[in-house]
């Protein structure tokens, strides 16, 4: 815990929904399953005052009134109110039961200036993400921290079995819609209903499924020094190199150029293979999509394995594209074969393991992409967050791009990987934009 002279937490309760809600067990797909071990996503919030609004005098993050939207969006997000329990069969599934959220408040000497930097470090979670034991089976937690300067961090804990990215902040920005509107605010409503990615009977795994899937994480246990930086890509370095990249997304061109300057930093043997893994949203892909606001995990791992030579050589476009032809592959059929793949393995386990340690093999990257996901529309009526992020990274070789605080449509890259290939990758990274700004003239 952090120490007293840092955070002081001064009340702690449970949020309960603000209405009867079912009560009921909710079964997980294979999706979830395959996450359920995985534990907390730690997400930090920072909020500063409005300065000259008389508004937000007084009142700033009113904890009554947090607790009561809280309790007001727990009705249509009922599932986070429950808890895990082992099902009959064995498996993990959701407890309807309306026992709630953790709600914490705490104070702190520490100032906003103190986190100037905004990236993601260890001392973040430790000081405003709230502490859980996996044991007591809840999905999620909430911190508010006062900062001795006024503002005030937001720190939560949801747990990745539950729910993914996409579905947490549908479940945020109901809750700051509440905040902001009581009664009168438009909430648009999630889906319970994870049947659409339940195995099939029997499960049945395409052969082509597994030369994208990536059906669990390769990790190795050197004992290597990581390290964690930032890096900033403007707007227009953004749109230039996606034109290099022969016009593909942001995700596509950012990725190929981070895997082209890692595998050259890390100087990989020309014949070895390397791999790049992330993980696609499926709710668009499935015939018919997914219904709208799917709450749940609707992700599945996919990869792109190549011989290091390939990626290196300086056709950046060719890196691009087989990125963009993996993605183009997830249809409806590598959707279900991918959710009976893990069916099939769940029911070969012991389905009560801990989550593997280790880092990625020094060949292979990992990209989280949460691009696109409205970070900064979490307004709960007293203005925008100054920043938010994961509150850290623990696992090396691990990549987040994330849209940038600033709001000028530029991206930020968070890496955490090898220290002593930092100064290289680096350099590597930022001169890219140099030749593609002299090529042009």
């Amino acid at each position: 815990m952090a120490s007293e002279e840092e955070v002081r937490v001064v009340e702690s309760c449970f949020v309960t929904p603000a209405a009867d809600t079912p009560s009921r067990a909710l079964r997980l797909s294979p999706l979830d399953l395959m996450l359920v071990h995985g534990g907390y996503t730690p997400v930090v919030h920072f909020y500063r005052p409005r300065t000259g609004d008389e508004t937000t005098s007084g009142d700033f993050f009113d904890v009554t009134r947090l607790k009561t939207a809280l309790s007001m969006a727990l009705v249509p997000f009922y599932p986070l109110a429950g808890r895990f329990k082992e099902g009959v069969d064995g498996r993990m599934e959701i407890d309807c039961n309306g026992k709630g959220i953790l709600f914490l408040v705490a104070h702190s000497r520490l100032a906003v200036d103190d986190f100037s930097n905004f990236e993601p470090l260890p001392k973040q979670r430790r000081l405003f993400v709230p502490h859980i034991d996996g044991s007591a089976g809840l999905l999620c937690a909430i911190q508010v921290t006062f900062l001795k300067c006024g503002s005030v961090v937001l720190g939560m804990a949801t747990h990745h079995g539950a729910l993914d990215g996409t579905a947490m902040f549908h479940f945020l920005q109901t809750w700051t819609a509440f905040s902001r509107d009581g009664d009168r605010a438009l909430v648009n409503l999630p889906c319970h209903d994870r049947s659409r990615l339940y195995a099939r009977d029997p499960p049945v795994v395409h052969p082509d499924a597994l030369s994208v899937f990536c059906p669990k994480m390769i990790l190795s246990q050197t004992s290597i020094v990581n390290k964690l930086e930032v890096f900033t890509v403007r707007k227009d370095h953004l749109s230039t190199l996606k034109l290099t990249c022969g016009g593909v997304s942001t995700f596509s061109a950012l990725t190929a150029h981070t895997w082209q300057c890692m595998c050259l930093a890390r100087r990989l043997p020309p014949d070895s293979t390397t791999r790049l893994a992330f993980m696609a949203n499926v709710r668009r892909r499935m015939t018919p999509p997914l219904p709208d606001g799917y709450f749940g995990n609707a992700i599945i791992n996919i990869n792109v394995a190549e011989e290091a030579q390939s990626i290196t050589s300086g056709d950046l476009a060719f890196v691009a594209r087989r990125i963009k032809d993996t993605i183009t592959r997830v249809d409806d059929e590598l959707v279900h074969s991918a959710v009976d793949y893990v069916e099939l393995a769940l029911a070969e386990r012991d389905n009560r393991h801990t989550p593997a340690m280790g880092n990625l093999p020094v060949t292979d990257i990992r990209v989280v992409n949460w691009l696109g996901l409205p970070l900064y529309d979490l307004d709960f009526s007293w203005g925008k967050p100054l920043a938010v992020m994961r509150a850290e990274s623990s696992r090396g070789g691990l990549v987040h791009l994330m849209n940038s605080t600033q709001g000028d449509g530029s991206v930020q890259l968070v890496i955490y990987t090898e220290a002593a290939i930092l100064t290289e990758f680096k350099r590597l990274f930022y001169a890219k934009f140099d030749d593609i700004l002299h090529s042009k003239f």
